[in-house]
């Protein structure tokens, strides 16, 4: 199967910008859906598999940005986890950093977690908590304006995600994983959870300096 024809072809009207790998000009098979805050998106590519394994297209700047979710990523990073019950998280940019994440799983689970950190949102405060995994395919989409963890389920696993401004330390700053007004219902006792000594000791969010307005 030829998965890269010779000549790429440029889209027409408002993809006029990108160009194709795929000479039929095909879309991919994004399926978005909105979460309970409405801006975190859950996405899902088919995957197309054979005797050797399986191929799926994760990624497609002009395809993602027809389904309104726009960002020009310019960074991808990679955590492994040895141990499930690893808490990575909660983090946020401050802004002119704040970053949009893409994040998938390339091997195992975790309950990913992004915290409304808006201040003039109605759900300011609260949060998404949803499973990711490598055999699910699943991609979450955390706008600019959230705090994001996880917590890995099984060993040895790894979390790629995409955002679409560089790391700043200046700018880097993170919200306590066990704050009991976030209500976060983590599959790990306070006793066993795997952290670095600096996610410890980041604020409860009432100690938060306001970030995004």
């Amino acid at each position: 199967m030829d998965l890269l024809p010779e000549t790429s072809q440029p889209f027409r009207g408002e993809d006029r910008h990108f160009l194709r790998i795929d000479g039929k000009g095909r879309r991919m098979q994004l399926d978005v859906h909105s979460l309970a805050i409405p801006d975190v998106k859950l996405i899902r590519t088919p995957r197309f598999s054979d005797a050797r394994g399986y191929f799926c297209e994760t990624f497609q700047r002009a395809d993602f940005a027809a389904h309104g979710l726009g960002s020009d990523f310019l960074q991808d990073n990679q955590s492994s986890s040895d141990r499930p019950g690893t808490i990575r998280g909660l983090h946020f940019q401050r802004p002119p950093f704040a970053q949009t994440k893409l994040v998938r799983v390339l091997r195992g689970r975790i309950l990913d977690v992004a915290v409304d950190l808006r201040r003039s949102s109605p759900s300011f405060g609260r949060h998404i908590a949803i499973e990711l995994s490598s055999e699910g395919n699943e991609q979450l989409l955390i706008p600019t304006g959230f705090a994001h963890g996880f917590c890995t389920l099984e060993p040895d696993t790894v979390v790629f995600y995409k955002v679409d401004q560089v790391y700043s330390a200046a700018h880097d700053g993170g919200v306590n994983w066990a704050d009991p007004q976030l209500r976060i219902e983590w599959p790990v006792a306070s006793a066993e959870v795997i952290l670095s000594e600096k996610d410890r000791g980041l604020p409860m969010l009432a100690d938060l300096t306001p970030v995004f307005e």
